[in-house]
């Protein structure tokens, strides 16, 4: 495993420097994305003000989905971790294969 880097990413247009390594990087950035995407949907909703409050409000959320995802032992989240890792790698031979071709 790789050392941590220093990676910059922005949520809600606000620049954040976070630590992880080479193989950690794609999860950050779907991490990101998805916070992003959530808070993005708080604030339009317009029932939230204030980039804490909707921090805290998307938080929430996650949690939620998290706790709910979690049934019975079964980690529905590392699932579908786990088929994205699959995709990813299917598209990067599928690429590789066109190159050949």
């Amino acid at each position: 495993m790789s050392a941590a880097k220093p990676v910059d990413v922005l949520i809600m247009g606000r620049e954040f420097t976070v630590s992880c390594t080479d193989e950690e990087r794609q999860g950050l950035m779907d991490a990101v994305d998805y916070l992003d995407k959530k808070m993005r949907e708080i604030r339009d909703s317009g029932k939230v003000v204030g980039a804490e409050r909707i921090a805290i409000m998307a938080a929430l959320n996650l949690s939620h989905e998290l706790l709910n995802t979690k049934t019975g032992g079964v980690d529905i989240g590392d699932y579908k971790r786990r088929i994205s890792l699959m995709q990813n790698q299917i598209d990067e031979a599928m690429a590789a294969q066109a190159k050949l071709i």
